[in-house]
């Protein structure tokens, strides 16, 4: 008798075991912005749509794309949603993580990456994107999304890429306080951090990266501990994808000369961003980045990234896109 409940208390403490170890890879620590391109990640916490596949999510802030790579290759957070840059892409290079799915593009009509100047530069002659060739332009990082928008813009009008003084100032605060110093001459910066310096009058709005040369901006991403839990990496995707649809199709289906509309259907998905981004809903209806509907990623905008990363001297050789991607769960457009 004593030994049969002795053979169930065990069994119990197995699986008390077992749903204990279950219960902890539920737990993810997502690193992110607080910017509307990750707003997909924002609307999954808010309605339940995490917690109802079972994963327990922290969200950790960052105020740079490059410090969340980092904090994935290391494990300081489970999955990073952001932009990619050349460091993430090194990381991913040398196996510190891996891309598992797409979220934000710059591309036209949804507003993302603005070029800005400052009133100085602005009044001096800086009127246009093309007009930043020799000028003092304010970015995060070298080799950022922003250093590589500079490229397209290079590439697209003909001027050298070395003929823009790029000053790389680590944070979009700091790049901020920089244009409206008038320390800098331009910044390229995401639309919701340059709103209220917008609307300040402390910046000149030249236009979108999104229509001049569009591109796949931000992606999801993973350390391999997190990418070996299969289970739990399904169930992320799908919680993010079941938020990507709905805000695909509620806010962006409104979108109108860059602007969604505020109505009983958007009005409540919108106040989850602004929840998240420290905005009002009448700043966030101009941020509302284009994502696809189901997560996908932009595998040739990838590789040709790599490519110009590498010739620039920004991202290490020996990799591409192929190397890097999770296949077994990027959905490729």
């Amino acid at each position: 008798m004593f030994r049969y409940v002795n053979l169930v208390l065990a069994a119990l403490l197995s699986l008390a075991s077992i749903s204990a170890a279950q219960a902890d890879d539920a737990k993810l620590r997502i690193g992110v912005l607080r910017l509307s391109s990750s707003a997909p990640v924002f609307i999954a916490q808010d309605k339940g749509y995490f917690r109802e596949a079972g994963l327990d999510i922290e969200l950790k802030f960052f105020d740079a794309a490059q410090p969340i790579a980092v904090a994935t290759a290391t494990g300081d957070v489970d999955v990073g949603v952001t932009a990619f840059t050349a460091g993430l892409y090194n990381l991913a290079g040398k196996g510190a993580l891996k891309i598992i799915a797409g979220m934000s593009r710059d591309r036209p009509g949804f507003p993302l990456i603005g070029y800005f100047a400052s009133n100085k530069a602005y009044e001096a002659g800086l009127k246009t994107p093309k007009d930043i060739a020799g000028k003092r332009v304010a970015m995060t990082q070298v080799g950022s999304s922003f250093h590589y928008s500079v490229g397209l813009l290079a590439d697209k009008y003909g001027f050298k890429l070395s003929d823009v003084k790029i000053v790389p100032l680590q944070s979009m605060s700091n790049m901020s306080a920089a244009i409206k110093g008038e320390a800098v001459d331009a910044a390229l910066m995401p639309v919701s951090v340059a709103r209220k310096l917008m609307e300040e009058g402390s910046v000149k709005h030249l236009g979108w990266v999104g229509d001049e040369t569009p591109w796949q901006v931000t992606g999801v991403f993973a350390g391999p501990k997190t990418l070996a839990n299969t289970a739990v990496v399904t169930r992320l995707l799908a919680s993010l994808q079941r938020a990507e649809r709905e805000y695909h199709d509620v806010v962006l289906a409104s979108v109108k000369d860059g602007n969604a509309a505020i109505d009983e259907k958007t009005k409540p998905l919108l106040e989850i961003i602004g929840k998240y981004t420290n905005l009002p809903v009448e700043q966030v209806v101009g941020n509302c980045a284009y994502i696809d509907p189901d997560g996908k990623l932009d595998v040739k905008n990838i590789d040709s990234q790599i490519k110009w990363l590498q010739a620039q001297g920004f991202a290490d050789p020996g990799y591409d896109a192929a190397a890097i991607i999770a296949k077994d769960y990027v959905k490729p457009d």
